[in-house]
This record gives structure tokens, sequence and C-alpha cells, in this order.
């Protein structure tokens, strides 16, 4: 079920389903190869939902999910465009839109 994302970032993670039992999130490129881990650990739990959920509704991080993920991390996404490096986990998704391959998104429990 896709949200409609809202301007506040707390409000989109209230949306989301839960991520209790995920240990972590790999991203994985067209040779199998992990190019990300997303740990589940204090800093990182927001993006550790947002990745979750577009598994869940788009199957694969490719430039639809990756435009909805923006959405998602709202008032994060203009401050990652204006500080690159800042938010890997967002800097991942403007890559992908600006035509990176897009990425298998595997849950770890």
């Amino acid at each position: 079920m896709v949200i409609q994302p809202s301007a506040v970032f707390k409000e989109n993670l209230q949306k989301l389903p839960s991520i209790d039992g995920v240990r972590r999130i790999d991203l994985i490129d067209d040779n199998g190869a992990v190019v990300a881990s997303i740990e589940n650990q204090p800093g990182k739990q927001g993006s550790l939902a947002v990745y979750q959920y577009l598994k869940q509704d788009f199957g694969t991080l490719d430039a639809k999910a990756a435009e909805h993920g923006l959405a998602v991390f709202a008032e994060h996404t203009p401050d990652a465009r204006n500080h690159p490096g800042a938010h890997p986990n967002i800097d991942r998704l403007f890559a992908i839109i600006a035509g990176g391959a897009p990425l298998r998104i595997e849950v770890i429990s």
C-alpha cells in the first residue's frame, strides 16, 4: 500500500511498517554484489524503514521507487540535495533517478 507522504519525515515514518526484527537491509546490484547496507541502529532506522517500505511496495529500487522515497524523506531531501554526502541513503536515490542502475533490496531479519 503506497502511502501519501506528508512534508514531515516524522509523520511519514509513522505510516510505514515496523522495522522490529529487521537486522539490516542490503542493496544489491545486477552482478549480485552488495553495494550498500543499512543497519538497524540509531541514526539509520528512518532510512531502514523507508527502504523496507520501498521493497514492499515497489519490489526493486528503480527510478519510480526512488522518486517516491525522496517524497517520504520529506524535509531531509532538500537538505541532502544541498549537502551531498550528508545523507548517503538519500544521495543513493538521487543517483538512481539520474540514471543509475536499479538495485535489489534485500531485508535481512
